[in-house]
């Protein structure tokens, strides 16, 4: 069943990957959508198409990591009458993939103000006025691993743990409002996620995903969709989603292999 059509959807990182095939899934079930990103021509893009198909669609270029900018665009949303339904905590990184006593301390933090500082700044700049709207849904985009560290993936692994315990923190925290929080948790999905992470080495992507079917973005929306079309006497706290031919973070069975 379809319970978000007409609702307000804000995603953080709308240009591209999951958060992209979020919104368009989003627009399928009839939702409006205010999408931030760092790329504000993607998101042009991505609004005019939506706009055509007759969606009403908000873009502003908002880096999460600028507590001063996503506060601005927050208040301006706020003072417009349009505080989201539904926000969906997308944006996020890994930078390396290194030793913890090799690790680039840039690298660190690019994760640490993105995944972490990136989440909290938004959560804090518009879950006020959804608990004064007494209406809501946040879901933040985790990852496997949080559940499960993995060689050199440390202060990713790290980070991606944060988000798990900020949303058992902000779900405990809303007790007592009509506020639901979610969090989606990917195995390996296909996106230009591997790209930064490896730095534009596609040789090295093309080698991540070789010999199986990684998850593929819209795989992920399919599942935020079911998350957040869910009753709303029902939250799914938590749920991990893996490709099949994955059964942890770093156990995958390669054809051919």
């Amino acid at each position: 069943m379809n319970r978000i059509k007409g609702k307000l959807a804000l995603v953080t990182g709308a240009s591209s990957g999951i958060g992209l095939s979020c919104a368009r899934r989003f627009a399928a079930d009839g939702a409006n959508l205010v999408l931030w990103a760092r790329r504000k021509d993607r998101l042009a893009a991505l609004a005019a198409r939506l706009a055509a198909a007759g969606v009403a669609v908000r873009v502003d270029r908002v880096d999460v990591r600028d507590r001063a900018a996503v506060n601005a665009a927050a208040e301006a949303l706020v003072q417009g009458g349009l505080v989201p339904d539904i926000l969906l905590n997308n944006a996020g990184l890994a930078a390396g993939l290194a030793k913890l006593h090799e690790g680039d301390p840039d690298d660190w933090d690019r994760m640490i103000d993105t995944n972490l500082k990136g989440l909290l700044n938004v959560s804090r700049a518009l879950i006020p006025a959804m608990v004064r709207a007494g209406r809501g849904h946040i879901v933040n985009i985790g990852s496997t691993a949080a559940h499960w560290v993995y060689p050199s993936g440390n202060v990713y692994n790290a980070s991606k743990f944060g988000v798990k315990a900020l949303t058992e923190g902000m779900n405990v925290d809303l007790v007592g409002t009509p506020l639901r929080v979610s969090c989606v948790d990917p195995g390996h999905v296909r996106t230009e996620f591997a790209s930064v992470r490896f730095e534009g080495d596609e040789q090295r992507v093309e080698k991540l995903y070789e010999g199986f079917r990684p998850l593929s973005p819209d795989d992920i929306a399919d599942v935020v969709s079911y998350v957040v079309n869910a009753p709303e006497h029902v939250n799914i706290l938590d749920v991990i989603v893996l490709p099949t031919a994955q059964r942890n973070a770093y156990v995958v069975h390669r054809e051919g292999a």
